[in-house]
């Protein structure tokens, strides 16, 4: 029996890939990264040196195109409700690979959510069918992800460095369409130059597409309109920095959220 753990070089994909490890050995054991060539340095380190120390296969995807070229070549800007760049760039190439290369009845597929989250497991299921997907993190003892890192420790496994900068992921080098402005303000102080050229990058897709069209929005007023990066950071800069809710980070889910587009097989619809 294969087992494939879909390894996004976050917390939850190498505990969950540890989990495995400690049930079935490395023998056949692979884990699948989907990289959207606009990762933090330190993730690639991170997968290295985990992969090294969990055993097993590291498998490597790449599409070719970052997420910028996704929303030209599909004519489409990715945000919150619906993030493109997660179907071409993760989705679709890991279940490309793994049709080609093992069939339901030899593997099990495992996730990266945690029992936080097991209202997401149904959907996740029946996105994989046939295949079995498993989420082993969602079982006990339940981890959280401080416990998770410290667990890394103990493996003699440097954390990404984006979670000591207080990211909440490790992925997309602490950028994602479906950001909160709690992350953008944090990628805006710690990486001014990163916000800048995906800032430049959303002009440049909204002067393509000849529309109105923002990750983010401003709901300030209770109406909902467009807000550009370039409206955020000047925003921040002109109200020193306040932003909506502190504690509005969004959620990175490339593997958890519309994982019915691998069964719809449909594009999605231009705004």
């Amino acid at each position: 029996m294969k087992h494939i753990v879909m390894f996004s070089g976050g917390a939850g994909s190498w505990a969950t890939a540890m989990k495995v490890r400690e049930q079935h050995g490395t023998e056949n054991l692979y884990l699948v990264f989907a990289d959207t060539l606009i990762e933090d340095e330190d993730l690639y380190r991170f997968i290295d040196e985990a992969a090294t120390q969990i055993g097993g296969t590291l498998v490597h995807l790449k599409d070719g195109r970052d997420i910028w070229q996704v929303f030209k070549d599909n004519r489409f800007l990715g945000n919150s409700r619906l993030a493109n760049c997660s179907k071409f760039l993760k989705q679709r190439p890991s279940r490309e690979w793994l049709e080609a290369n093992a069939t339901p009845e030899e593997c099990i597929v495992y996730v990266g959510i945690d029992w936080t989250e097991t209202h997401r497991l149904p959907a996740i299921e029946q996105a994989y069918l046939p295949y079995t997907a498993k989420a082993p993190l969602c079982d006990k003892p339940y981890l959280d992800k401080q416990q998770v890192i410290e667990w890394m420790g103990r493996e003699g496994i440097k954390p990404p460095r984006l979670y000591g900068m207080g990211f909440a992921h490790n992925n997309c080098g602490g950028f994602c369409v479906r950001s909160g402005q709690a992350q953008f303000k944090k990628l805006l102080e710690l990486f001014p130059d990163r916000y800048a050229a995906h800032e430049a990058k959303e002009e440049e897709l909204r002067q393509y597409l000849g529309k109105d069209v923002s990750i983010m929005k401003d709901r300030r007023g209770g109406e909902s309109k467009p807000m550009t990066m370039a409206a955020f950071r000047k925003r921040l800069e002109a109200e020193a920095n306040k932003i909506d809710d502190e504690d509005d980070w969004g959620g990175c889910g490339c593997f958890v959220d519309g994982e019915s587009q691998w069964l719809e097989k449909r594009e999605q619809p231009s705004e």
